[in-house]
């Protein structure tokens, strides 16, 4: 008798809960630094106003949407990008994982071993990166 098991074999981003990579879960703030970046609270409200004016940040003067679309969900099909792909913001087990301290840590230090340059101070002010932290990417 012959038996044939046929396998599929789907890449990582064919599975939702991963985000935009295999490795969703890992942090990127250095190991000897995520307790201290875990820490900082963001001091602004999640007001409307505060909403507002962070997604005009997000679209605009900050322009996250270049790598990480419109709607958050990342770009994993741009040729020039190396390394981890951009975050996808609306993947509910990496928010449930990452803490806003972590992703200011991001804004302002970049992204280790990815594309992401530090934004702080070049591009936004730190109140400019709280709003786009509570507003975009939460």
């Amino acid at each position: 008798m012959t038996v044939v098991v046929l396998a599929v074999v789907l890449p990582a981003w064919a599975d939702s809960t991963l985000g935009s990579d295999a490795d969703v879960l890992r942090p990127r703030v250095p190991a000897d630094l995520i307790l201290e970046a875990r820490g900082w609270t963001n001091p602004l409200e999640a007001t409307d106003a505060n909403i507002e004016k962070g997604k005009a940040i997000f679209l605009g003067k900050a322009f996250c949407a270049t790598c990480h679309g419109r709607d958050g969900r990342g770009l994993g099909d741009i040729q020039a990008l190396r390394g981890r792909l951009p975050r996808n913001f609306t993947d509910q087990i990496w928010q449930a994982a990452r803490t806003d301290g972590e992703l200011f840590w991001i804004l302002k230090n970049g992204s280790p071993g990815t594309d992401m340059a530090p934004f702080i101070p070049l591009v936004l002010t730190e109140e400019e990166a709280g709003r786009c932290c509570s507003s975009c990417v939460r």
